[in-house]
C-alpha cells in the first residue's frame, strides 16, 4: 500500500489541482460505462451474481487502461450491488447465488471505482421490463421519482456556503409529497483521497439516536450524494447476517490474528482493497470465509449488511458523485432514468423554486475598463 500523501500536499489533493479533476473524471467515465452495461444486463432471467460480476469486471478492466506505466493505486471502490424490490442495498452475492431477475422487479444498482484514491460512485434504479422504453407507473414510479427529486434538491443544497442541517427538512417534504419515506441511516459523505466516508456528512433523515455534526460546504469538496427512499416505513432490518458479503478494512484497528486463514484474508484485503469497500466474491483466498469471523470479532473489518423493508415495499436508490467547482456543482456520475409516470408531484412552492435553480453559478459580468469603454 502506498504512503498516502507522501508526494501530495493537501492543496495538491483538491479540485484546485487539474490533475485531481482529471482523475475524478477518468474514474467517473469508467463508472458510467459500467453502469450503462449493467442497466442493459438487467433483464428477466438474468442471474444477479452474473450482473454483479459484469459490473466489477468492467470497472477493473477500465481502471487498468488508465494512467498506464504510473505507480498509482486504482480499482473497485464499491463492488457492484444489485438489490431487488424491498432489499435496501449491499446485495453483492457469492457465485453460488441462484437469484434471477423477473419482469416488474425494481432493481437498485450501486457501484464505484477509484484512480489514485479519487473515487467516483453511482447508484441507479430501474424496473425490469420486456420493453425498457415503456413508462414506469404506480408505486414504482412514485418511489423512483421521489428519489430522483430528492437527489436534485440535495444537489442544490450541498453548495458552498450552505449548511448540512438545511438538507433533511427539504428531503422530508419531497418524500411526503410522493407518499414515501426516506430510509433511516443513509448518509451523504464528503470524499477525499482514499477516503470514501470523510469527516463531513449529511444525514438524509433526522434520527434522535444518530448525531451528525453540522458543517458548512466549501468549494473544492467532493460528495457522493446518496438518496434511498421507500414506499414502506423506511426502517430496514437485517433478515440473514449470512447474506453480508460487503466489507471495508477498519484502518484504525490493529490486531495480531491467530488463524492462518484470517491472516491470509486480511493480507489480500490490504493488497487489493486497503481503504475501499469489497465483496467476498472478489477475494481469492480459498479459506477466506473461515478467517472472516476472527477479523470481524476483533474489529478489523466493517460490515455492510444486506437490509430489507417489509415484503411488498419498494425501495429506490439514486447516488451521484458531485464536484463543488468554482463554476458550480458538477455531477460526474449518472445514467438516464426510464420514463416515469407518477401521479404525484411536489406542491411546496419553496421546494419547487429550489428545484428550478441551476447547479451552475451565474457568471459575473466583467466591468469594462475605462480604456475599453473609450475604444
Amino acid at each position: 500500500m502506498s504512503e498516502y500523501g507522501d508526494d501530495h500536499s493537501l492543496t495538491e489533493e483538491t479540485l484546485s489541482n487539474p490533475d485531481v479533476v482529471t482523475k475524478y473524471k477518468a474514474a467517473s467515465k469508467i463508472v458510467n460505462a459500467a453502469l450503462a452495461a449493467v442497466i442493459e444486463a438487467c433483464k428477466a432471467g438474468a442471474k444477479v451474481v452474473d450482473i454483479c460480476e459484469k459490473g466489477d469486471s468492467i470497472m477493473v478492466e477500465g481502471v487498468g487502461k488508465e494512467f498506464k506505466g504510473k505507480e498509482i493505486e486504482k480499482g473497485i471502490a464499491v463492488p457492484t450491488c444489485i438489490s431487488v424490490n424491498n432489499c435496501v442495498g449491499h446485495f453483492s452475492p457469492l457465485n453460488d447465488c441462484t437469484l434471477e431477475l423477473k419482469d416488474g422487479d425494481l432493481v437498485k444498482i450501486d457501484m464505484g471505482c477509484h484512480i489514485d484514491g479519487y473515487i467516483a460512485q453511482a447508484a441507479h434504479s430501474l424496473v425490469v421490463a420486456a420493453d425498457p422504453a415503456a413508462p414506469v407507473t404506480g408505486r414504482a414510479a412514485d418511489v423512483i421519482q421521489c428519489a430522483q427529486t430528492c437527489f436534485d434538491a440535495a444537489a442544490r443544497l450541498i453548495r458552498p456556503g450552505k449548511k448540512s442541517g438545511e438538507v433533511a427538512a427539504v428531503l422530508g417534504k419531497i418524500a411526503e409529497a410522493y407518499g414515501c419515506n426516506l430510509v433511516d441511516g443513509v448518509m451523504t459523505y464528503e470524499m477525499t483521497r482514499f477516503v470514501i466516508d470523510a469527516q463531513k456528512a449529511v444525514l438524509q433523515k433526522p434520527q434522535p439516536d444518530v448525531k451528525v455534526e453540522d458543517c458548512e460546504f466549501e468549494e473544492g469538496e467532493v460528495y457522493a450524494i446518496d438518496i434511498i427512499v421507500s414506499t414502506g416505513e423506511g426502517k430496514p432490518k437485517i433478515q440473514d447476517e449470512k447474506e453480508t458479503t460487503v466489507y471495508k478494512r477498519a484502518m484504525e484497528v490493529q490486531y495480531q490474528l491467530k488463524m492462518k486463514a484470517s491472516r491470509e484474508l486480511l493480507s489480500e484485503v490490504g493488497k487489493k482493497y486497503p481503504t475501499m469497500l469489497f465483496s467476498l466474491r472478489g477475494i481469492e483466498a480459498k479459506q477466506a470465509r473461515f478467517g472472516l469471523v476472527e477479523c470481524i470479532n476483533h474489529g478489523l473489518l466493517n460490515a455492510y449488511p444486506v437490509t430489507y423493508e417489509k415484503e411488498g415495499d419498494l425501495v429506490a436508490h439514486i447516488k451521484g458523485t458531485v464536484l463543488l467547482m468554482p463554476s458550480g456543482s458538477d455531477r460526474i456520475t449518472s445514467a438516464p432514468l426510464q420514463q416515469l409516470q407518477s401521479d404525484k408531484s411536489v406542491a411546496d412552492e419553496e421546494v419547487k423554486a429550489l428545484l428550478a435553480t441551476s447547479l451552475k453559478n451565474k457568471k459575473k459580468k466583467k466591468k469594462a475598463t475605462k480604456e475599453g469603454a473609450e475604444a
